[in-house]
């Protein structure tokens, strides 16, 4: 069976347990922090060099990491990964646009409050300098989604899912939602599309 290594409370390892529940896919759940060495351990640097989660290990024992690679690879055939070449461009477009405009800021903020051992990087000047790069992100979101119900089409795919993981809980960061209203509209309706699930579900 397919097994994925995360820690539950991040998002980005909650992308691939959230496509999984939204595809009906059974997975086993190995909890793998990088909070109490485990990600460090000689047996999971064993898997994954780079000693980071989360980690797709799928039945014939090959492995992959990076949450978005693993979303495409989990996707692939599915309602969640457009058939069209274009459309495909834009859920790259939005995975990329994630990773690098998006997660640095605002997951890295919420980071700051949930884990006690980072309070100490929680300076006044880091925290101003993360919710102005966080809501420029946001905003460029909105701009979307007051265009289109999901980022890259008509339809959900991973785009939204990778994005929904860290934005959903942009609140706990310090994140005003309610100053993104088509983002706040957009979220319920990742919410209420089948198989979802909150973060903390686990299979």
């Amino acid at each position: 069976m397919t097994t994925i290594y995360g820690m539950t409370d991040s998002g980005n390892c909650y992308k691939p347990r959230l496509l999984m529940a939204k595809l009906g896919r059974p997975f086993t759940h190995v909890e793998t922090s990088s909070r109490d060495g485990t990600t460090r351990s000689p047996g999971y640097l064993a898997k994954n060099a780079n000693g980071k989660v989360p980690l797709l290990e799928l039945d014939d024992g090959r492995f992959l990491a990076e949450s978005n690679a693993i979303l495409l690879h989990l996707a692939e055939g599915t309602r969640l990964l457009p058939a069209d070449a274009y459309e495909r461009a834009l859920v790259y477009q939005w995975l990329f646009f994630e990773q690098y405009s998006h997660e640095p800021y605002v997951a890295v903020r919420r980071s700051l409050y949930v884990y006690p051992e980072r309070a100490a990087q929680a300076t006044p000047e880091r925290l101003a300098s993360l919710l102005e790069s966080g809501n420029k992100a946001l905003g460029v979101m909105e701009v979307q989604l007051a265009k289109t119900p999901f980022l890259a089409s008509n339809a959900i795919s991973v785009a939204d899912i990778a994005l929904y993981a860290y934005t959903h809980d942009a609140g706990t960061g310090g994140f005003e939602l309610a100053n993104f209203p088509a983002v706040s509209a957009w979220l319920d309706r990742v919410r209420a599309d089948p198989g979802h699930v909150p973060i903390g579900w686990l299979p």
